[in-house]
């Protein structure tokens, strides 16, 4: 079984595909493409949205950016009873702007906004409103080049706006990044050994720390527990796994460093809002075979 890859309507010709949809369900299946795309929704309290392994239910406004080619992602009709959804969708080429037009400083906030939306990005209400005058439009412009300078517009006000990246890195298949070369070692370590029992002390001895001065750097420099960060890994893969094989809940368990099922349960649940079992039955029934 594998995931829908769209064709999206955008031509080689086009900068922008930009399209308005008012619907009263949402019933297009989990899919995937090469494009860019930033999705608007209003009156969608209760629709359910998937990308990658994150699932979450909806507010009133949703704005969120996906650029990772390879991130599945959908929107499903979850509880929402609204009778008038509204939808905004626009999609553009990764190739519109290419690496020297994001390596100039007016870009910066751009191409990083790109890059972390590889993971799919929520943006807040604050920057919803922003820019909804903008969005309320946009579709019915009827000068094509003011419509590029609109949608270019939207993007740069949205990059100055902290978003929420919603799949884990892993799922993504994001880069990792960090500001200290001792973390990254770290964090390589653990995503070369997350299977197998790790000691702080092993870590402590990459970067030529103490444990406790160890524990303390990471903490400081990647703001979370080098236990958090571990789980998190372990987790991660364990969902990849959960989706992409037919490997038992058990062996995904302690394939992935986790020595007690129980706890893995606990755990997954606490993170995902659901079981590894009822995550596994709930992602796998929204594909369909192409």
């Amino acid at each position: 079984m594998q995931v829908l890859s769209e064709i999206t309507g955008l031509s080689d010709k086009d900068c922008f595909y930009i399209v308005e949809r008012h619907k009263n369900k949402f019933d297009y299946p989990l899919h995937r493409h090469h494009e860019y795309e930033l999705n608007f929704i209003s009156n969608g309290a209760g629709v359910r949205r998937i990308i990658g392994d994150h699932i979450e239910t909806i507010g009133q406004y949703e704005l969120v950016l996906v650029t990772g080619e390879g991130l599945e992602h959908m929107w499903e009709q979850g509880s929402c009873k609204s009778e008038d959804i509204r939808e905004i969708t626009i999609q553009f080429s990764p190739d519109l702007f290419d690496a020297g037009l994001l390596s100039k400083n007016q870009f910066e906030s751009v191409r990083k906004m790109f890059e972390d939306a590889r993971q799919g990005l929520s943006f807040p209400l604050e920057a919803i409103m922003k820019v909804y005058s903008k969005l309320d439009t946009i579709a019915t412009e009827t000068d094509s080049f003011v419509q590029v300078i609109r949608c270019i517009q939207i993007l740069y006000e949205l990059s100055l706006f902290e978003g929420r990246k919603l799949a884990t890195s892993a799922f993504a298949k994001a880069p990792h990044r960090s500001e200290s070369h001792r973390v990254e070692a770290i964090k390589e370590y653990i995503h070369a050994h997350y299977s197998e029992p790790i000691q702080l002390g092993e870590l402590a001895d990459l970067i030529s720390m103490s444990p406790t001065s160890c524990s303390r750097f990471f903490r400081s420099h990647a703001s979370r527990t080098i236990t958090d960060y571990i789980t998190d890994v372990r987790l991660e893969n364990a969902v990849r796994a959960l989706v992409d094989t037919n490997e038992s809940v058990a062996v995904i368990c302690y394939n992935c460093g986790f020595n007690n099922l129980s706890n893995f349960n606990r755990v997954f649940k606490e993170k995902k809002g659901m079981t590894p079992r009822d995550f596994r039955q709930m992602y796998k029934k929204t594909k369909i075979i192409v």
